[in-house]
């Protein structure tokens, strides 16, 4: 028991050694710019947002996003995107076409209410 404890322990030291110290920015939380982006940019092309060929650069942990989609909850993805990347702040460019405004969110369509009388209790034969 104590010596596959040991291996278990040594193993674990020697991987730590081989992978190399964290760097300051991981062991701090905060990443550089390269990091940001390229994490930005893994998760993009993974993402149903990538078919919208949005470009994004960062500066100064500042995520800048640029592009155009006809989905207006493209926009708010990739900002929360470039939020969990690292991004302290991020400028989102995207322009949604004027055809999608609105779309899923009802936000300028008209609603159709259908409303039914109902009886009054004092209505009862």
């Amino acid at each position: 028991m104590k010596s596959t404890a040991l291996l278990l322990a040594l193993l674990f030291c020697s991987l730590t050694l081989h992978a190399g110290p964290l760097t300051m920015s991981h062991s701090e939380g905060k990443f550089s710019d390269a990091e940001i982006e390229a994490t930005i940019k893994t998760k993009l092309a993974k993402s149903k947002i990538g078919k919208d060929g949005f470009q994004v650069h960062v500066k100064d942990r500042v995520a800048t996003w640029t592009g155009s989609t006809s989905v207006m909850q493209h926009k708010g993805a990739a900002t929360r995107m470039a939020k969990a990347a690292g991004a302290l702040r991020v400028v989102n460019n995207i322009k949604v076409s004027e055809a999608s405004e609105g779309k899923g969110s009802g936000v300028g369509q008209p609603r159709h209410v259908q409303v039914k009388s109902v009886p009054a209790a004092d209505d009862e034969p």
